[in-house]
């Protein structure tokens, strides 16, 4: 799975960007079929924020936002996120291929 790690308006370490790393590695885990994960790191006045955009096969985007005092907290909300998503499209596919004649 192809990882891109995009940053607005503020500066992220190598350690952050490790973890993020990571973090798609367990996400890929989840979803064999999963073809990108971007993430986009943000800062605003009031809290910083993650967006996971997980692009799977299928023409299908999964979205994961997370807000927090720091990056590494909104990491962490963002594939709090986005794990059920992948669980419950995992569940759809075996679903649909056991009702499939």
């Amino acid at each position: 799975m192809r990882t891109t790690i995009t940053v607005r308006h503020c500066e992220v370490g190598d350690a952050l960007r490790v973890r993020a790393r990571r973090a798609a590695d367990r996400l890929e885990q989840l979803s064999p079929h999963a073809l990108e994960a971007t993430f986009i790191f943000d800062v605003a006045p009031l809290f910083h924020s993650v967006e996971i955009r997980l692009h799977s096969r299928g023409r299908k985007i999964l979205v994961g936002a997370g807000r927090g005092a720091d990056h590494r907290t909104a990491l962490d909300r963002a594939v709090e996120k986005l794990r059920p998503q992948l669980v419950k499209s995992a569940e759809v596919r075996q679903r649909s291929r056991r009702s499939a004649p």
